[in-house]
Parts: C-alpha cells; structure tokens; sequence
C-alpha cells in the first residue's frame, strides 16, 4: 500500500510531510560538498563492476560501518535490494523468526514469502529504550533462526538506548539466532547517541544501510548489507540472474558521498531536529485533536487522530482523511493503515523548513474544520 499510495498520490506543488527521509540534495550540492570534479567524472570508464560493489564504495562504507571490514559488506541498489537478497538466501520454509510489529514492509515479507514460522515483536513491548525482558526472553528463544528489527522505527520513531541494544544482541547471540537489524535512520537520533552498528564487529549479525533516508541521496538508489562474508558469497547466485552489480559511475558518487557523511547527514539532521521542535510545539497546541508518542530518532512520527479514534472508525477513515487533506491543501500524508495503525497516519518532519511549516498549518486548517463539524 505505502508504494502505491506515492504512486497515486505524490506530485508537484504537494507540502510533502510524509517522508520517513531527508529532503534530498541537488547534484550540484553532491559535487560541491563532496569535491568531486568533472575531470573525475569523465575519467569514469563504463565498464562492469563486480557482484560485490566495488572496492572503492566497499571500503568507505566498511571503514564507516564495518570496523573496516570489506569483505563483509554488500553493495546493492537500494538497502531493499539488500534485504531482498540476504533474506532470500538465509530464510527458510518452518524457519522461527522474530518480526517486530509494524516493521518495514520488506524485512515482513520476506519471511512470509519463505513460509517461516513467525513470531510478532509488540511495538508495546519497546519502551524507555529497551525490549521487556520477559517478552525478550519468551520471543527469542533457542531454535529461532532469526531477530528482524528496525530502529529507529519507521514509522513510530521508537529506538532503543545502547544499553537496550546491548541486551537485545546479547539475547540473540544467547539463543543462537542470528540479528538483522535495520539501520537506515540510525543517523538521526533525538533521546539517547546514535547507535553503533551491531554488526560492526564480526558475528551472526546482518546490518543494512542506504543512502535514502539520512544522507538525503534517495535517487542515488545505493544501500548496503553488512554480513557475514559466507551469507554474501551464498547471495552471487541470485543476484548473477537479477540485478548483477552496480554502474560504477554511482558507485563513484556513493563513495565520495560516504567519505562525506558527517557534512551530509549534519545538515539535514540539525535541519530535521528543528523541525521536531516545531512539531512539538504544534503537538501541543493540538492536544485535543492528536495525540502522540514523540520520536526518539529518525524523522518521521505516528500521530493518532483523536476524532478516528473516539469513534473507532474502521480502516477506510483514514484513508478518506488522508485523501480529503490532499484535496482541500496539497498536503500529503500517508494512512496509518499502510502499518497496521487505522487511526493516525506517518508525519515526517525531515524536509524543508518552510514547506514543512506550510504543511502543519494545512493540517491544522483541515483539523480545526473538522472539528468545528463534528464536536
């Protein structure tokens, strides 16, 4: 449903405050602030790269990710690519597998389409930066095969503390399971530092990342797997009847991005927290018509609309909400019911300043309205 409802409905002249990413650079910007010059572009040759990525973007993401570890890191387009082929290779038909609620489509599908056996994370179980032991303890038990987590959470923007991550590793490590965690908004983080990658350090931990969500690169198309090199070298051969590799004049740009990171992600991150705190500020000041849990990283939340709730509207509410919002002022946001929340819809606060303000005052324009009709 997410992929379609863009389709349909994301256009030009639209306050976008849907967005689970950052609003994306120029090349241009990409040039400037990464130094990357037309001498280096033209000297690109146009030739095959290798199934892996190539050993220049493998290097800088690993040097970043990995502890420096090459050999453990994938290339791939987008970190979708990424999921597709690790999870198809490593998942199997009665497999156990632990999938946290409202999770990513990709990282739930996979494990279905496999005909794992599969055992749901409650969202309401990840509070104050930790995983409920008792239902740590219940869930991830010996024989599961595998822990599949997204934090920061997109779209709740849950996360958990370094000491949650420290006992959500040690009790998958304990059970002998392997932990997939997927980090594409682990950049941004509001309550507690940003996280480490768990898999970092060598073990039975696959990690992915992309360019799309904190580097405000998403038409670069580049993500990546971090894994253990055996689970990599098994994914050739899907990938040798798919996709093959990437071209390597955007394996060029993505590696002079990643050399970059802290200037690129810097920007829209101090960017993104001011628009948290505007957000804030206009949470407050609609108490009476949303409600919601504030985001502990990534840029983007899950308010619930008091009105659907109170009344307990069934699915299809939402949807006409959000549809009749886009009608009356070019805003867009994308129905709770894309992540099993009937009664709110994903806001995400990471793009313009200006267009984000503009998009709030919409919102609340089509609130106070509705509320004027019916209370």
């Amino acid at each position: 449903m997410l992929e379609e409802w863009y389709r349909r409905h994301l256009g030009p002249d639209i306050h976008d405050i849907s967005s689970s990413g950052v609003h994306p650079y120029t090349f241009a910007e990409i040039r400037e602030r990464c130094g990357i010059t037309a001498g280096e572009l033209d000297a690109v040759v146009m030739d095959d790269s290798v199934s892996q990525g190539g050993a220049g973007i493998r290097q800088a993401i690993a040097d970043r990710y990995a502890g420096g570890d090459a050999d453990r890191v994938l290339v791939t387009h987008g970190s979708s690519e990424a999921i597709a082929l690790t999870l198809g290779t490593l998942l199997g038909t009665g497999d156990r597998v632990v999938v946290q609620e409202g999770i990513y489509h990709s990282l739930g599908h996979y494990p279905r389409a496999a005909g794992c056996e599969l055992a749901e994370l409650p969202a309401a179980a990840v509070r104050e930066g930790g995983i409920d032991e008792d239902v740590l303890e219940g869930l991830v038990t010996p024989g599961t095969t595998a822990v599949i987590v997204n934090f920061p959470h997109n779209p709740s923007g849950a996360t958990l503390s370094p000491q949650g991550l420290k006992a959500l590793t040690e009790r998958t490590a304990a059970a002998g399971a392997t932990l997939v965690w997927d980090a594409a908004t682990a950049e941004i983080a509001h309550r507690w530092d940003v996280l480490p990658d768990p898999a970092a350090t060598p073990g039975d931990t696959i990690s992915y990342g992309t360019f799309s969500k904190t580097f405000g690169l998403p038409g670069l198309r580049v993500g990546w797997a971090i894994a253990p090199p055996e689970l990599i070298e098994a994914v050739f051969p899907l990938r040798d009847r798919t996709t093959l590799f990437l071209s390597p004049l955007v394996e060029l740009i993505a590696e002079r991005a990643m050399r970059h990171a802290d200037a690129l992600i810097g920007t829209r991150a101090a960017e993104a927290r001011r628009n948290l705190a505007y957000l804030t500020e206009w949470m407050a000041g609609h108490r009476d018509l949303v409600r919601w849990t504030p985001p502990e990283g990534g840029v983007c939340a899950l308010p619930v609309f008091r009105e659907l709730e109170e009344t307990a509207a069934g699915p299809a509410a939402v949807e006409r909400f959000c549809l009749e919002l886009l009608s009356r002022h070019r805003t867009l946001l994308v129905p709770g019911t894309a992540f099993g929340a009937p009664h709110g819809a994903r806001l995400g606060f990471g793009g313009p300043e200006e267009g984000f303000r503009a998009g709030l005052a919409g919102l609340s324009e089509f609130l106070r309205t509705r509320a004027g009709g019916t209370r």
